[in-house]
């Protein structure tokens, strides 16, 4: 039987491109460039290179967001996975990661698995807790956050580093592993696997096809409100010590000042 592999990935917006939020206190994702997830790529990596190692194993990545995220998809189907889903609904708008954990929750159901990957966190929102989420909501157990990750005889193994010691963890499937920026580089698209992602499936759902209601998403559905957002203040200039033989000393007295020292 084939290993049924999902993978999680987000959209998400250019870290060095010009951010700002929108009248409802949303990321405004109309003035800035999106891509796929830097994180999400190692999920995606760690996902062919246990299907590489399999019998038989497809991978479906897995993606929740505007119409332009269909852009991290075909990033991920370009790698080598071979299908994608995108769930797309105007009501998704303003999801915290408790209405994403659910979304994603039905869709991997109806896609079937055996295994879910996750990066370790999103480079937007950094929070890292929605594999646990997730996992969670699926009933299968969790192994989080791993360097290194194996499926053999119905279960998957992992080693997860620490500051001061590496674990050595394992769990049946179904089951979702995250994996760190520590797992391995991830490959870059080919010229053919970019051509041939152009004639890989991705199926359109929307809230409809996941059995859920708009109230349960969404901003009306978040759990977590943006209250206020302020611009960043602008950089002033810096303090300039002239060395005229007090230099030290007037640098010491700057940094306690600032409460460095």
């Amino acid at each position: 039987m084939s290993l049924r592999i999902v993978v999680c990935v987000k959209y998400v917006p250019d870290a060095t491109g010009d951010r700002h939020f929108a009248d409802d206190l949303t990321v405004d994702r109309d003035d800035v460039d999106g891509l796929l997830s830097e994180l999400d790529e190692y999920a995606v990596e760690q996902a062919l290179q246990i299907a590489d190692e399999a019998d038989d194993a497809e991978i479906t990545v897995l993606t929740v967001g505007p119409e332009d995220a269909k852009d991290a998809l075909r990033k991920a189907l370009s790698m080598g996975a071979d299908k994608a889903i995108h769930v797309e609904d105007d009501d998704l708008h303003g999801t915290d990661v408790i209405g994403t954990s659910l979304v994603l929750a039905k869709a991997v159901e109806k896609a079937g698995y055996d295994l879910v990957i996750t990066g370790m966190a999103s480079t937007d929102g950094t929070m890292g807790v929605l594999p646990a989420i997730l996992a969670e909501r699926l009933g299968v157990p969790q192994v989080t956050l791993l360097s290194e990750v194996k499926v053999e005889d119905g279960k998957v193994t992992g080693r997860r580093d620490g500051d001061s010691a590496s674990e050595q963890l394992e769990a049946s499937l179904p089951a979702l592993v995250s994996v760190t920026d520590q797992s391995g580089e991830a490959r870059y698209p080919s010229f053919k696997g970019i051509m041939a992602a152009k004639k890989k499936p991705v199926e359109s759902w929307d809230l409809s096809d996941l059995d859920l209601d708009a109230e349960e998403v969404g901003l009306e559905g978040a759990y977590t409100v943006v209250e206020s957002a302020a611009q960043r203040p602008a950089r002033t200039a810096g303090t300039v010590v002239k060395d005229e033989g007090e230099g030290g000393k007037q640098l010491a007295e700057f940094l306690a000042g600032q409460k460095f020292i």
